[in-house]
């Protein structure tokens, strides 16, 4: 058994023990259907928009149960995958999981195995954990700048939603690289 915290309608979320017969067998992401043929032992999440709309029970379509956390990073306890095996480091982003499909607010998922990315040696679970989906979407429009010839000495770069985590990394992100950032 394990801690998850649980929308169950429109109030909020609430911690409740569940146990791995509680989670998905199958995916529960309408345009990703399948068996979830892994388990595993949730370390990280993180906090994002989605994950509060779930967890006040105010995201649009929502199906509960529902278990939040759009991103998680952790460990793989079992899978009938070739390419991971039980004990690997995996980070999961997207795929509709902590807003279609349980997420990462529980300690321990079920999954499609294909949704998972092994995690680099280099990179701790926690460092993993930090960037999550606002720094992989902050990297992407930052690379989606420079891939269409926006530079450095182009002139001011202007991030709207400046205090939200995809905003404040595309600040740190933007600034690193040289760019004059005007926050907003």
């Amino acid at each position: 058994q394990f801690q998850a915290l649980v929308t169950r309608g429109k109030s909020p979320a609430t911690v409740e023990t569940l146990s791995r017969s509680d989670l998905p067998a199958s995916s529960t992401v309408k345009i990703q259907p399948g068996e979830c043929d892994m388990l595993v032992q949730v370390q990280y999440s993180t906090l994002n928009y989605k994950d509060a709309l779930v967890v006040t029970g105010k995201y649009p379509g929502l199906k509960p149960p529902m278990v939040g956390g759009i991103d998680l990073v952790g460990k793989v306890l079992e899978t009938k995958s070739s390419s991971l095996k039980v004990g690997d480091s995996v980070v999961v982003n997207g795929w509709g999981i902590g807003t279609d499909h349980y997420g990462g607010y529980a300690g321990e998922a079920r999954l499609k195995s294909e949704w998972a990315i092994p995690l680099p040696s280099s990179l701790s679970p926690q460092c993993a954990a930090k960037i999550g989906t606002a720094g992989y979407t902050a990297m992407l429009c930052v690379q989606a700048l420079e891939e269409n010839g926006v530079k450095p000495a182009d002139g001011k770069v202007l991030v709207t939603g400046a205090t939200g985590g995809v905003g404040s990394v595309s600040i740190l992100l933007l600034s690193q690289l040289g760019y004059q950032v005007t926050a907003v």
